[in-house]
């Protein structure tokens, strides 16, 4: 059952091959015997996941189901859920149960989906490795010796190990596209506004975004479909019509003009990951796209632009965690002064305090206009790159990450080295535009990601992109060892 589509499973559950109750379980099971030996979850919900599976099954007995009916998946831990432990991958919020559900929890719900659990993810979604977490290191079901990726790194080992048919997640910086594809699965951010992000706890505001992980671009179709909309209760919201991206997905590409940035091909890429990349590309011009040599020449700045505005933009966010409302409180404080310096010493870890440090450091009184104002306006250069290149092209691809996954505790004394995992994913984020990752040819067994970008809105034409060359590859399909 693991290794079928959404749609696969959705036809079962109405053919009454099995009930979702016994797909639940059969989940459930697989997450108690698989993944102690990657720690994908921090939040089992066995119990309401049983609850819901019953009313599931009531729906489909009744004839009243939709798409996502009886489907079993996952949320990262960074969304609200009513009743469960939403803890962001922190101490802070370990104690944390959630008095309401997140948008995009609350739609998916409606949608009939089977909530399994909440997947582990770098702390307060700061890290790219998945080894920020309170909980302790996500291991990459492929090689459990390498990082997954991150933040959402829980989610996407979680789906790329069958623990769960999709996942939801979010990106900042990469942290949908980057995980997707150092796990070898299919990732997609969606434009900024495209999905709510209310009840999503806030890292940088202006970048955020809710986002899919599954095993192929129908699978995300399905799921996309349910979570995109406007939402009233978030003003950063879009309010513009959300297109029925299944029904899209077998729109011929041919003519399609794909964009190759020459900046995303230079030094620092590993010549193996340039070749996957190159050899899926050249299977989209044998499905009749057209091949177009552009140059987005901001995009170099894009790390040290991102570094600038989003430990600004979580220094003021996560001030509200201060030991007082909710989230961790240090033991017998002194006074006030030592309530705030304790609880957030104690309930934030090395990564997030030190972008707390950046961030006030950039909005200072004398470092204001030097930093954040400078970068907010290299951000514009960067989304006027983008401008000018869609102009000429439909989409634009290149690789999703400059290698494949790295070995865990690699990187984690070297930060810089670390943000540089995300050079090819950042500018999408500091422009609000839309991009995925999809699995292509591995090298040396480990996975691969094609980076697809579109203009604003454009979803439907990414996840037609991304399925035709699924429909006429195998990549997608492969499993880790042992998790088949």
């Amino acid at each position: 059952m693991q290794n079928k589509s959404i749609a696969q499973l959705a036809a079962d559950l109405r053919l009454r091959t099995y009930s979702s109750v016994e797909l639940t379980k059969h989940y459930l099971e697989r997450i108690k015997r698989l993944d102690p030996a990657l720690n994908s979850f921090i939040t089992l919900a066995e119990e309401s996941a049983l609850a819901a599976a019953e009313r599931a099954d009531q729906a489909l007995k009744a004839g009243d189901a939709g798409p996502l009916t009886g489907i079993p998946i996952a949320h990262k831990d960074i969304f609200c859920t009513k009743g469960l432990r939403t803890s962001c991958g922190s101490r802070m919020l370990d104690n944390f149960v959630a008095p309401y559900d997140a948008t995009v929890v609350e739609k998916l719900a409606a949608a009939g989906a089977v909530v399994l659990g909440k997947t582990n993810m770098d702390e307060f979604a700061m890290g790219s490795s998945n080894e920020t977490s309170y909980y302790g290191p996500v291991r990459n079901p492929w090689n459990q010796d390498l990082v997954p990726g991150g933040s959402s790194g829980g989610s996407a080992a979680a789906v790329a190990a069958r623990l769960c048919a999709a996942a939801t997640a979010t990106d900042t910086g990469g942290s949908i596209r980057q995980p997707a594809a150092l796990c070898g699965i299919t990732g997609i951010k969606p434009t900024y506004g495209r999905c709510s992000r209310w009840g999503m706890i806030a890292f940088a505001s202006s970048l955020d975004q809710a986002g899919v992980m599954a095993r192929s671009a129908a699978d995300a179709a399905f799921m996309l479909d349910e979570m995109a909309g406007f939402d009233r209760r978030d003003s950063t919201s879009a309010d513009v019509p959300v297109p029925d991206y299944v029904d899209a997905l077998d729109d011929d590409i041919k003519g399609l003009r794909i964009g190759l940035p020459k900046e995303y091909f230079g030094e620092g890429l590993d010549p193996h990951v340039a070749r996957a990349v190159q050899e899926a590309i050249d299977e989209y011009q044998r499905l009749g796209a057209e091949v177009v040599d552009i140059s987005l020449p901001n995009s170099p700045l894009s790390v040290p632009v991102y570094y600038v505005v989003a430990p600004a933009e979580c220094s003021s966010n996560l001030a509200r965690f201060d030991g007082v409302r909710y989230g961790h409180r240090c033991d017998d404080p002194k006074d006030l002064e030592d309530l705030y310096k304790r609880s957030r010493a104690e309930g934030f870890g090395a990564e997030v305090q030190r972008r707390i440090m950046i961030g006030t450091y950039v909005l200072s009184a004398g470092y204001y206009d030097a930093y954040y104002l400078k970068a907010q306006k290299i951000r514009q250069l960067i989304a006027d790159d983008f401008k000018r290149a869609f102009e000429q092209v439909d989409v634009i691809m290149g690789p999703t990450s400059p290698t494949t996954a790295f070995p865990l505790g690699a990187k984690m004394d070297d930060p810089v080295a670390m943000y540089l995992n995300d050079i090819y994913t950042i500018a999408t984020n500091l422009a609000g535009l839309p991009g995925m990752s999809i699995p292509v040819a591995p090298v040396e067994g480990m996975p691969v990601g094609l980076q697809i970008i579109g203009n604003y809105f454009e979803e439907a034409r990414l996840l037609n992109v991304a399925h035709r060359l699924q429909h006429a590859t195998h990549w997608h399909q492969a499993a880790p060892e042992g998790f088949e």
